[in-house]
């Protein structure tokens, strides 16, 4: 479909030209004086959260379904939102590929939303590293309180780029800055992006800008970004970088993208900003939380929600036969093959997930995200398994055909919201006066199926840093692969009778939220041998090629 003018976008959400600005073709950001919900409005919109079974390498689609869903609810004549993150260049150019959805199910402008789009995330970057510039300068004039040899505040780039994990700076002499080692994250891993993506207005994005903890002094007190000076600064540059997005799906559904923090060492959504802002003016909101239920959807709902005043009024958990086969011990290169033992096999994950979601109230709509190849006989199997379990099923082909293909799971989730409650009652996991250990062991023995979790000696010492920062009382932020239910990559399907080792307990006072690290977290992607970067190019007339 051709794209259309964003002035008829912003038309379905009854949006005077007043309230917004329009940045290049199809793209517009919504003013300051608009886009800030002030907390206790009511809100009048419902929320429809979409989350996955464990990833695997022959993916699951939450995007897509996300996509797919609103133009089906669309379709159906809903007044519908789909609220989506922004996607990070370096996935884009990397292994990953775009986050945007694909096939008839994605965003447009297709190229702008995974190319930079508004520059949000480039201007976090920028306001990162501004921060980690001034601490260092404080420490080179002598004006700072910062030991430099306990500075932890890295740099980042919105790249894959293995060699810049670890790197010394300040060679060259004493006009280059007092040398030592620090590191380069991506921009999604910055807690800057955590800030954006939780802050509800210019006042509280600078309050949690000063919060920011660069290092410590020599007696191990916390400096924090208020301390060495930029906070306005950061600000500053963060300005237009809080206002969300305005855009269209494929079909031509509105869509707001806004935020896009990592969700193995951040919490994985998209801006409360953008997500207030929908549910004031759409009867139906669509938005996803990053990698699987244990990760995404549980800090949406421990984490964002707690800080929005949000609960969902429904869920949804996306699988795919490939995927689920592959939870059952297929090969990657086979899952596409029909193996009714895998299958069945690996449906014990999705169970997993399933049971978590009710813990939290919620019971999900599982949406099967169909491929060409998928066998008839399996997705019965599939079918026949889900709702033994209690839950509803339906297909969904968004990717091939559209907001046709979304029909299906739309009437389903209609019938859902009909008889949702108007104002749904929050269901956190744990309550947070809870222990910091407390709250770490709720979440591995409930969401990850674990027996119970092993302190480290350091992670024990970290505790009373966390309780000095104030922090205590604080959501917990789990670091941990999103490739398994452990904390071991290589742990797919459900494993049993695992325990989760904490190695540390980081920080992120900005946030206002405690990370604890499960095993090796890895906060700047490499490149593979074949990057998703070697198959684009730029034709003569300026069309962008092979962007996934």
């Amino acid at each position: 479909m051709p794209l259309l003018p964003i002035e008829d976008i912003a038309a379905k959400l009854h949006l005077p030209r007043t309230d917004w600005v329009q940045y290049g073709e199809g793209v517009a950001k919504l003013r300051p004086e608009v886009a800030f919900i002030p907390e206790g409005q009511r809100l009048k919109g419902k929320l429809v959260l979409v989350s996955a079974i464990t990833p695997t390498p022959a993916g699951e689609g939450k995007t897509t379904i996300s996509i797919g869903l609103s133009d089906g609810l669309s379709l159906r004549g809903k007044n519908v939102v789909v609220a989506l993150r922004q996607p990070s260049l370096g996935p884009t150019l990397g292994s990953k590929g775009g986050g945007a959805g694909g096939g008839r199910s994605r965003l447009e402008p297709f190229e702008r939303v995974n190319l930079g789009l508004t520059g949000d995330i480039h201007a976090v970057t920028s306001a990162h590293n501004l921060l980690a510039s001034m601490a260092d300068n404080g420490v080179h004039f002598g004006d700072s309180k910062l030991e430099a040899r306990k500075i932890d505040f890295p740099r980042v780039i919105d790249l894959d780029d293995r060699v810049l994990r670890d790197v010394l700076i300040g060679l060259g002499g004493p006009l280059n800055g007092i040398p030592r080692e620090t590191r380069f994250d991506i921009t999604a891993a910055s807690e800057v992006m955590a800030v954006l993506s939780l802050a509800r207005d210019f006042a509280d994005l600078k309050r949690r800008l000063g919060r920011i903890r660069v290092g410590w002094t020599k007696d191990n007190q916390p400096v924090f970004a208020s301390d060495v000076g930029g906070v306005g600064g950061m600000a500053v540059v963060l300005r237009e970088a809080l206002l969300p997005n305005l855009l269209q799906t494929h079909e031509g559904t509105p869509a707001l993208v806004h935020g896009g923090p990592f969700g193995n060492i951040a919490h994985g959504c998209s801006s409360i900003v953008q997500t207030r802002y929908a549910l004031s003016r759409a009867d139906i909101v669509v938005t996803e939380a990053g990698f699987g239920f244990d990760l995404g959807a549980e800090k949406f709902l421990d984490i964002k929600c707690r800080v929005a005043g949000l609960w969902p009024h429904a869920f949804v958990l996306v699988a795919t036969l490939k995927a689920l086969k592959f939870h059952g011990g297929a090969d990657v290169k086979d899952a596409s093959k029909p193996n009714l033992d895998a299958l069945k096999k690996g449906f014990a994950n999705l169970k997993k997930h399933v049971e978590s979601a009710r813990v939290f109230g919620l019971d999900p709509v599982v949406a099967i995200n169909l491929f060409p190849t998928d066998q008839e006989e399996e997705l019965r199997a599939l079918e026949s398994m889900v709702t033994d379990l209690g839950c509803k099923v339906a297909r969904a082909s968004g990717y091939t055909n559209g907001a046709e293909g979304g029909l299906a799971l739309a009437d389903v989730m209609s019938d859902v919201l009909a008889n949702a409650p108007a104002d749904p009652k929050p269901h956190f996991l744990y309550d947070l006066h809870d222990p910091l250990p407390v709250k770490i062991e709720k979440i591995a023995k409930t969401v990850y199926g674990a027996s119970g979790i092993e302190l480290s000696m350091q992670a024990q010492k970290d505790l009373a840093k966390v309780a000095a920062a104030g922090l205590a009382e604080a959501p917990v932020c789990m670091a941990k692969t999103h490739l398994s239910l452990t904390a071991d990559p290589k742990g797919g399907g459900i494993p049993k009778d695992h325990v989760v080792p904490i190695q540390a307990i980081r920080f992120s006072s900005g946030a206002g939220f405690v990370v604890p690290l499960c095993g090796d977290i890895m906060t700047m992607p490499g490149l593979g041998r074949q990057p998703a970067v070697l198959g684009m190019d730029l034709t003569d007339s300026g069309e962008v090629i092979g962007l996934k």
